[in-house]
């Protein structure tokens, strides 16, 4: 019988694609593959998935009933402070986790765990697996330079760097050496709610508070994994007691990295990344973390990995509830109507993005550049985090299309992302710098203009900028106010600088013969170190 691990991801397409892929990868490495998310996102997963004869998905029911259309919420009883809507969702996740789990530890014929691997975002639930005596892999969504830059600025205290000056990080390369202006930029953008310890979707890690380390570790890190070390022995858990509150802030220059939490619960750590893109970054985390740390990346679509000079479309790779008021082919025409290299492809995710003022900016900045473009609007763009007023709908830059005629291509929705980077029309990428949409870019030649919001997005276009040298900054100082006369500059150096397609270019060739062979190899060692401790 195959040994089962656990997947735990956290909501957002970005945090379900990856490790959907992942469970896959472990399927291929004969585990049985436990992929356990809340039923409301059960249409999330591609039919695709669940006939892999060695993936299984768990549901646990979602029995929170959503906000009434008013937008009022229930009023709290008498002493119990304000709704915690992010805390009872954990709770009941931590309570559905912990049946599941006891259905498999009463059965005696049902295997149980021999590892489970856990989203950072949902770390709180290694509580649950603890009980049962199930050791935890922490697992990033996001790259491992944001991680070592969050590691390394907490570690270089105190960070009182002058306008002109740069600091060099002990440990990671000098590309990425700090500026003020990097500061400046993580000192900005939209606070993140108060719950029950992970910030919503696409947030980025966040930091809490500054203050000192946990007790019994003077540096506030878990002593390192050596070799006589083992796995828990499992026993009765304890009822559960649900995740405690925690406050998260924006995220602040030199805070002690949250995920730390999870790798001191942790018995090693996994990230979205490849060597090809990141070895010293992934070098540097093993080193100070004193654990296993596994490049397992980037996971995406298999058909991307073999699909090296074609167009990719979305639709056939990735199940998406979103609507759009354009088609795949409709794109496909408008993109085979432009010459190569030509468009611009300008996104922000689906999470955050520019205020209304600023895609007002940019909308002025793309007519103006006089340089065929690509715009996908979200819904709610430009809205301030949490729900929206009434009447409230974001921007949308209504009569652009009119005043561009057929030189831009905007999108109200979902944009089949996949298949505009992958068309040979397609030259450069207007980006927050998210994970995922950084790796399928490098991965299809495309270069950077970075525009990061918040989070890690900063780390990823510093990466993108400074080291993997495949992109510009919009703007020198981005704590600052974007010009119009900024996004115009940035759009004719990147569109028109040569140099900088061909190193994408030969970038993106370390991924032509498919599924990174470090990344292959670091799953085999994930395999083989799970199998060694579980004998």
């Amino acid at each position: 019988m195959a040994n089962e691990i656990w997947i735990v991801p956290f909501i957002g397409q970005g945090h379900l694609f990856p490790l959907m892929e992942l469970c896959k990868q472990l399927a291929s490495r004969n585990f049985k593959a436990v992929f356990v998310i809340s039923s409301n996102l059960s249409s999330s997963v591609p039919s695709s998935l669940r006939q892999f004869p060695l993936v299984q998905i768990a549901e646990i029911p979602d029995e929170i009933p959503p906000p009434s259309s008013s937008g009022s919420s229930p009023l709290p009883q008498p002493g119990s402070g304000p709704p915690r809507p992010h805390h009872d969702r954990h709770n009941q996740m931590g309570v559905g986790l912990e049946k599941l789990l006891s259905t498999r530890y009463d059965n005696p014929d049902s295997a149980t765990p021999v590892c489970a691997v856990l989203d950072i975002m949902t770390g709180w639930t290694a509580e649950v697996f603890k009980k049962f005596g199930i050791p935890t892999v922490a697992f990033f969504t996001s790259g491992a330079c944001s991680a070592a830059m969050e590691y390394a600025m907490w570690k270089a205290q105190p960070l009182d760097i002058k306008s002109g000056e740069t600091r060099l990080l002990p440990g990671l390369p000098k590309e990425m050496a700090l500026t003020l202006s990097d500061l400046k930029q993580h000192s900005r953008g939209p606070p993140l709610p108060i719950h029950g310890g992970s910030p919503p979707p696409g947030a980025g890690a966040g930091f809490p508070p500054p203050g000192p380390p946990p007790s019994g570790h003077s540096d506030g890190l878990p002593p390192p994994l050596g070799p006589g070390v083992d796995f828990p022995p499992p026993g009765p858990p304890p009822p559960f007691e649900g995740p405690g509150q925690k406050r998260m802030g924006p995220p602040k220059p030199g805070g002690r990295p949250p995920w730390l939490d999870e790798a001191d619960r942790s018995i090693a750590l996994m990230i979205n990344t490849c060597d090809d893109l990141e070895r010293p970054f992934i070098e540097y985390l093993a080193k100070q973390i004193g654990k296993p740390v596994w490049g397992v990346g980037p996971l995406l679509p298999e058909q991307y990995w073999k699909s090296d000079g074609s167009i990719l479309r979305d639709g056939k790779l990735r199940t998406s509830n979103r609507r759009s008021n354009i088609s795949e082919d409709e794109v496909i025409e408008w993109l085979d109507s432009k010459s190569n290299g030509s468009v611009l492809y300008v996104s922000f995710g689906s999470e955050v993005g520019p205020t209304v003022e600023e895609f007002t900016i940019l909308a002025e900045a793309l007519e103006a550049s006089n340089r065929p473009f690509i715009w996908a609007v979200q819904s709610g763009s430009g809205r301030p985090p949490g729900p929206p007023s009434k009447g409230e709908e974001g921007y949308f830059p209504h009569g652009l299309d009119g005043r561009v005629g057929k030189r831009g291509l905007i999108i109200h929705g979902w944009a089949p992302q996949l298949l505009i980077l992958s068309h040979p029309s397609t030259g450069g990428f207007l980006s927050h710098c998210g994970w995922n949409s950084t790796v399928e870019a490098i991965g299809r030649g495309v270069p950077f203009l970075a525009w990061p919001i918040r989070g890690d997005q900063h780390h990823d276009a510093k990466l993108v900028v400074s080291f993997l040298k495949v992109g510009y900054l919009i703007s020198d100082d981005i704590s600052e106010k974007i010009k119009k006369e900024e996004i115009v500059k940035g759009i004719e150096k990147l569109m028109g600088d040569e140099d900088m397609k061909q190193r994408a270019v030969r970038l993106s060739a370390k991924f032509e013969h498919g599924f990174p062979t470090s990344s292959v190899a670091a799953l085999d060692a994930f395999r083989d170190f799970v199998d060694q401790k579980a004998a």
